[in-house]
């Protein structure tokens, strides 16, 4: 964590690196100076114009809508009816190109293991497939209460990964043209049930395609169904850092409240 300051207060940011092999790590000089750029590039930081607009979510906090995805589509929340995923298995969640899966068995992965919780075998499963939803994540305690099978997925899922097109960032901010790219959210207001999403975030004003200034002080909202089916483009900077490995996300339009 590093901070700094001018004329219009203080910023702070971060960068890390984490692998399973020692020789994967990033070098500490680049992780500082990569921290370094990240904190000065938000000073100046204003309050964006409330609106609705395209959000592009960082790759660490798409991971974070990802695991929102997962929560969702848990055993225990589905046969509490606690999910706004209940009853929806087959069912068109996001555009056709989209696909995600988990592979725990692969070699060196942050989170692969032969065995869930419980002791029983791990296997690929495919949760999104073509853009519905292919697959509940299930225990033997939540299989048997919905009357399904395990899916080895007690305690979670392991080494999520995405099938899908993937752009650079250039290009999902071109695509963009008008609105925020997000690099940082705050709060828990994320409510399962219902699928509403509404966080307090900081990130960067883009108009035109490019990054003009940084941002801060604002909320951003919307329903996580609404975003998922929403999902306009997938950035090839992927995070490979934790068991989730995905790009930039962006989302075609969310409520803004800024100034």
């Amino acid at each position: 964590m590093l901070i700094a300051q001018d004329t219009s207060g203080m910023q702070r940011d971060y960068d890390y690196t984490s692998a399973r092999d020692p020789k994967a790590l990033r070098d500490p000089a680049e992780v500082g100076r990569e921290a370094a750029v990240r904190t000065l590039r938000r000073l100046g930081a204003k309050r964006p114009p409330t609106g609705t607009f395209p959000v592009l979510f960082d790759p660490s906090l798409a991971s974070g809508l990802i695991g929102h995805l997962l929560s969702g589509l848990a055993g225990g929340a589905l046969y509490r009816q606690a999910s706004f995923l209940c009853d929806r298995l087959g069912t068109p969640l996001f555009p056709d190109w989209f696909s995600l899966e988990e592979r725990p068995m692969e070699i060196g992965a942050m989170a692969s293991s032969p065995f869930d919780g419980e002791g029983v075998q791990t296997r690929n499963n495919r949760f999104i497939d073509q853009g519905r939803i292919a697959s509940y994540m299930l225990s033997s305690y939540s299989a048997r209460r919905l009357g399904m099978h395990t899916t080895g997925n007690a305690g979670g899922a392991r080494n999520v990964r995405l099938a899908a097109p993937l752009q650079s960032r250039d290009s999902l901010l071109q695509e963009m043209g008008r609105g925020i790219w997000v690099t940082e959210l705050m709060g828990q207001g994320v409510n399962g049930v219902t699928g509403d999403y509404s966080r307090g975030a900081a990130g960067f004003w883009v108009e035109n395609g490019k990054v003009q200034y940084p941002v801060e002080e604002f909320t951003i909202a919307s329903n996580l169904e609404r975003m998922f089916t929403g999902l306009v483009g997938i950035g090839d900077d992927t995070d490979t850092r934790g068991s989730v490995h995905t790009g930039s996300w962006l989302i075609d339009a969310m409520t803004v409240a800024g100034d």
